[in-house]
């Protein structure tokens, strides 16, 4: 049921008219196979009559004919396949493309729960599964229905009623004991998945995790860690393939029996010259004719319950709704024009009901000021940039964009107005071009490069062999962490947005870069509504206001000056802050070595 409305997709007249083309293709094929029996009977009784100094004209037309029907037959099959073949890909790729989207837009609570590589492999079979279904169910179970009903007509007029009946009962409890019994073989193909996808999530993870592996030396506990889950997969697979043969045999049993009951029928009839030869011959033709579909029918009807089964987990993603909405009517943020005015009122938020994050946070960013938010780890300092991005929303308490909820704005124009430099910068596994080109896609070679001139990094980049082609590697690990940071600072400075968050974008830089790039980005956030979220105090002396963010609560808040004059929270943590540099100095350590102590400390 929810393949139909790919099966007949609305708006595609010639989808719609290559499925009934295909289905006309499937009943002339049919039917040719159907006669192909009748033509083989018509020849052998000639040739039983046929007498030795005769002329070979009529048996040899009706053989001539005879293989021109299994051509017919044949060739109307393929071109049903061919005609079709269109709306199965189509089919597939639109549910793909919908779960695709469907998973970008669930919320961020979604994706940091999600498993990757679980996730990965229920789309590739769940697509998969489609595509099976689509071909075999369409076009090997309706058409089996078929002959079988064409087959019992025919010997039911050529014969007897007691023909027919033993064929269709023979088929029925053929069909009954297929359909049953793969049924009860559901639970091995459930298994294989479940555990086929544990096995993939444990090894992209660690995959994902290479560095860390080797850092611990744990190779070996990897290994056993996935031998565990394939031996898994292994038990279920050996039970699917057992179970298997024991559907073979029972199909076989069942077909056999019918076969020897029926031809030693139509011996009889030879023998007391009510039938011929060639109609003896038509019987045990025609039933081993109808036993190679319904011996790929079980086959089939494995093949679509697996399909199905793997399609399940893929639609039930389709059915998980999205935490965040856009709203009815909503209204579209410009994405280009003057800094916008950015206003958190009294703003409550947790993860988790029984863990507040934001206990009644309020600020305002004038256009075009600057501020940047401090405090210890953990006290929720990148949940306010989560928050303005609208990845969560507030529990109570206002997010606002030059004065409108950020609710009520359009999730796409509302981030497309939003830049952010992130502390953890993640690449794709693509050229440097590519990751800076992402800011704005479609943008000129001229003004990546000037983005990247501005992120202090085009010249690295023209030294490399492949300069701007050069690859990144999975998740960016060709490159350095100040050299991610520095692409995704040139990214943001490309995408040109209203507002800029910057949230440690220095934090993987040494001293000297850190000065050449802070006055970059001054200059990028020259003009526009920049909120800075620092672990390292001395990137946000500048900022217009400063505010101190300690358990989810804004406890002190002004400029640089006014906050030491104050002698309280931020004052400490610029004290120990200056006195840790001034170690590091003395003991020729880089200062950006110190960001991994914790500010406050």
């Amino acid at each position: 049921m929810s393949l139909l409305p790919y099966l007949w997709p609305k708006r595609e007249p010639a989808l719609r008219a290559r499925l009934v083309l295909a289905s006309i293709a499937m009943l002339l094929a049919k039917v040719a196979t159907v006669y192909v029996p009748i033509l083989y009977s018509h020849a052998v009784d000639q040739l039983s009559q046929h007498k030795a100094a005769g002329p070979l004209l009529v048996p040899a037309a009706i053989i001539i004919a005879y293989a021109g029907v299994r051509i017919a037959a044949a060739g109307f099959g393929e071109l049903r396949d061919a005609i079709f073949a269109a709306v199965q890909m189509r089919a597939s790729r639109v549910v793909a493309r919908q779960t695709f989207e469907h998973l970008h837009g669930l919320s961020m609570r979604f994706h940091l729960d999600r498993q990757t590589g679980g996730l990965s492999n229920i789309i590739l079979r769940g697509t998969l599964g489609i595509q099976n279904v689509l071909r075999l169910a369409t076009f090997n179970v309706i058409p089996t229905i078929i002959e079988l009903l064409l087959t019992v007509g025919i010997l039911w007029h050529l014969f007897n009623v007691w023909y027919a009946l033993i064929t269709f009962v023979a088929v029925g409890f053929y069909m009954a004991f297929t359909f049953s019994f793969t049924a009860w073989r559901t639970k091995f193909r459930r298994a294989m998945n479940e555990t086929d996808n544990e096995a993939q999530t444990k090894a992209i993870d660690s995959l994902l995790n290479f560095e860390t592996v080797k850092y611990f030396g744990n190779e070996v506990h990897e290994s056993r860690r996935f031998d565990e889950s394939l031996a898994r997969y292994e038990a279920a697979s050996v039970k699917s393939q057992v179970s298997l043969n024991a559907l073979n045999i029972g199909q076989a049993v069942i077909i056999s029996g019918a076969l020897a009951l029926m031809m030693l029928m139509a011996a009889t009839g030879v023998a007391h010259g009510h039938l011929t030869v060639g109609q003896f011959v038509l019987v045990n033709t025609y039933l081993m004719q109808l036993y190679v579909p319904l011996n790929f029918l079980g086959f089939v009807y494995l093949q679509v319950n697996q399909g199905l089964i793997d399609m399940e987990q893929m639609f039930s993603l389709l059915r998980v709704n999205h935490e965040i909405t856009d709203r009815q009517g909503a209204k579209t943020l410009a994405a280009q024009g003057a800094p916008a005015a950015v206003r958190f009122e009294d703003v409550i938020f947790g993860y988790n009901p029984d863990r507040g994050i934001l206990k009644g946070v309020s600020f305002t960013v004038a256009p075009g000021a600057k501020v940047a938010i401090v405090g210890p780890t953990g006290s929720g300092k990148s949940t306010i940039s989560r928050l303005l991005f609208r990845f969560y929303d507030t529990v109570s308490g206002q997010v606002l964009v030059d004065g409108v909820d950020v609710r009520d704005y359009t999730q796409a124009s509302l981030r497309g107005a939003i830049g952010v430099v992130p502390q953890d910068t993640v690449l794709f596994n693509d050229s440097i071009f590519y990751n800076i080109a992402y800011g704005r896609p479609g943008a000129s070679v001229t003004e990546i490069e000037q983005a990247a001139r501005f992120a202090q990094i085009h010249d690295f980049i023209v030294s490399l062999p492949q300069g701007y082609k050069t690859k990144v590697g999975e998740r960016g690990l060709k490159l350095s962490g100040g050299e991610k940071q520095r692409v995704a600072i040139a990214r943001t400075i490309l995408k040109n947005p209203r507002i800029l968050i910057l949230d440690e974008a220095t934090s993987a830089l040494d001293t000297a870069t850190e000065q050449e790039i802070g006055s970059a980005l001054r200059q990028v956030a020259y003009d526009r509504t920049t909120l800075v979220i620092a672990h390292r105090l001395s990137t946000v002396t500048d900022a217009d206001e400063i505010l101190v963010l300690r358990d989810g609560l804004i406890v002190e808040r002004g400029g640089h000056m006014a906050l030491l004059a104050q002698n309280g929270v931020y004052a400490g943590m610029w004290a120990a802050q200056v006195e840790l540099e001034d170690a590091a100095a003395a003991a020729g350590v880089e200062a950006s070595a110190l960001e991994t102590i914790p500010v406050g400390a």
